[in-house]
């Protein structure tokens, strides 16, 4: 790197919001050991408020739907970038559309380093054999080996985390400024197989609720979300459904004023993780071993499902591969060891 020069890093993560969210503690290294390093984060439009607070960062939207659809969207998609004056690229997703970005930055010269997902080892951790259980890197530690290969090695620390915002939201059951602590609720993930269930996790609430001690805070996404969110909103006097009520961005104020979250192996965790909000997470039929725990958390804020009984977790990296006999392991988990862990952690 040329020291007399500011240097442009580009880096790719369109997709899912979790693994975007996840990118945040490493950036925060990244721009804290390199303050002079300029970066512009290719992604949605949608994720722009999860960087805001991060220095020398801006968003450049792909439109992979319409604009930047296809190869001829992506050729255009280069050219826009190359207005830019990329220096080097740090592709972080490694899926087809920016492996034809890395052809296309290639081609002009530009060094394009991608990744290592790493899919031989989780192959392996998910295959079902006990000898392969064993601890993979973490995607934190993926994403900054991609850093390392391009000459911006950084060391991760835990104490790397984002600010608590202003909270931008007055909703009229919620106490601001807080009269009680605050716990954020995300039940739901994208697939069933890390997904606690319903009637037990409405249990968690309920005792919760009973106490009288807490602010419960819902999240979710979609209309049916909404709707069960909502019920639980209505049945109880401490809990309050966020969704369809703010935008995104206000709803990471809220985030960021947590005292604590529960949430799935989903990205809620890793939104309240970026800003040092404890989370104590539900694993169904995967599992932290494969990489995707949210970034400085204590390993025992994890609860497990029983491998004792289901010895063939984890299943499946992303949840969607639930085998025979498998439906139920997060039954494992109970409800009283929930509302447990969570007092513990947020007293």
């Amino acid at each position: 790197m040329d020291k007399n020069k500011t240097y442009h890093l580009l880096i790719i993560r369109l997709s899912a919001m979790g693994d975007i969210a996840m990118t945040v503690p490493v950036l925060l290294h990244l721009t804290n050991t390199y303050p002079e390093l300029k970066i512009t984060v290719l992604t949605k439009d949608f994720f722009k408020p999860i960087f805001s607070e991060i220095p020398n960062i801006s968003i450049y939207g792909a439109d992979v739907k319409e604009k930047h659809k296809g190869i001829f969207g992506l050729w255009k998609l280069y050219r826009e970038l190359k207005l830019l004056h990329i220096d080097a690229v740090a592709d972080l997703h490694n899926v087809l559309r920016s492996n034809i970005l890395k052809f296309f930055f290639w081609f002009s010269g530009t060094p394009f380093q991608k990744i290592d997902k790493g899919r031989k080892e989780k192959k392996v951790l998910t295959s079902g054999e006990p000898n392969f259980f064993r601890p993979l890197k973490t995607t934190h530690q993926r994403y900054a080996e991609v850093f390392k290969s391009l000459n911006f090695p950084i060391r991760l620390q835990e104490n790397f985390t984002l600010p608590k915002q202003e909270i931008a939201v007055r909703l009229p059951d919620l106490s601001c400024p807080k009269t009680q602590k605050w716990i954020g609720i995300a039940p739901f993930a994208a697939f069933s197989g890390k997904t606690y269930p319903y009637k037990l996790m409405q249990e968690v609430v309920d005792k919760l609720n009973a106490s009288g001690n807490y602010q419960i805070l819902l999240f979710g996404g979609g209309n049916h979300e909404k709707q069960l969110l909502e019920a639980w909103e209505e049945k109880f006097v401490n809990c309050v459904s966020v969704v369809g009520k703010m935008s995104f961005t206000q709803e990471l104020s809220i985030i960021s004023n947590l005292n604590i979250m529960l949430s799935m192996d989903s990205g809620n965790a890793h939104l309240a993780a970026n800003y040092g909000v404890p989370v104590v997470t539900l694993w169904g039929v995967t599992h932290p071993y494969a990489g995707f725990a949210p970034f400085g958390q204590p390993a025992d804020n994890a609860l497990l499902a029983d491998r004792e009984k289901f010895p063939l977790i984890p299943t499946s990296i992303y949840g969607n591969k639930v085998p025979d006999g498998y439906k139920d392991v997060m039954k494992t988990i109970l409800a009283d060891d929930v509302v447990q862990k969570v007092i513990e952690v947020i007293h």
